[in-house]
């Protein structure tokens, strides 16, 4: 029962973050992967919100949900997105940003070990907060994803975003949460 309820989260986090992305694309004939990234982005953003907000075991559970959106989304950055756009003009900034996602999961890794009404849970969750809004607004938003627009073309962007998309929906049918990988992957910075 407990594992049906996960799974039906991260399908019904799977679909938001689809239909956010739709809505996102909705202008532009082809979906990009700046779109649905940005759109990630905007729903964390909101998922802080709701953990910020929220007590007791509903903050838990969105807490878990803020969990595997970060781990789905830096999966999909690192294994497709960063070396897909891997350029001399932006390969520092593509190295910054894993160094960043290092020292989010391990952020992330210290706090999936508390519970969410812990004393530290609430610090640790702003800390956290600041360093994926400097991430995502700052780095990514505003230095890499303007290089990436001008250099690369909308088809590429476009097959990306197709790619990121089904990477998603593989890490939905693994069977267990995303966020659990999290721990393994807070050792050294992703290759890209």
């Amino acid at each position: 029962m407990a594992a049906q309820r996960k799974s039906n989260g991260l399908k019904d986090i799977l679909n938001r973050g689809l239909q956010k992305v739709a809505e996102a694309a909705s202008s532009n004939d082809d979906l990009s992967a700046l779109d649905l990234l940005i759109a990630q982005h905007r729903n964390i953003e909101k998922l802080f919100a709701q953990v910020e907000q929220a007590r007791g075991s509903r903050k838990q559970a969105l807490f878990d949900q803020l969990a595997d959106e970060l781990a789905v989304h830096s999966t999909i950055e690192e294994k497709i997105f960063y070396p897909n756009v891997k350029r001399p003009s932006t390969e520092a900034l593509l190295q910054e940003s894993v160094e960043d996602h290092l020292e989010l999961k391990r952020a992330l890794a210290d706090m999936m070990a508390l519970d969410a009404e812990d004393d530290d849970f609430d610090g640790k969750l702003n800390v956290l907060q600041e360093q994926v809004t400097h991430h995502a607004r700052e780095e990514e938003e505003g230095r890499l994803f303007a290089k990436v627009r001008a250099e690369l073309d909308r088809d590429l962007l476009a097959a990306l975003a197709s790619e990121m998309i089904r990477m998603m929906v593989e890490l939905d049918q693994e069977g267990q949460p995303p966020r659990l990988h999290i721990p393994e992957e807070t050792a050294e910075a992703a290759l890209i």
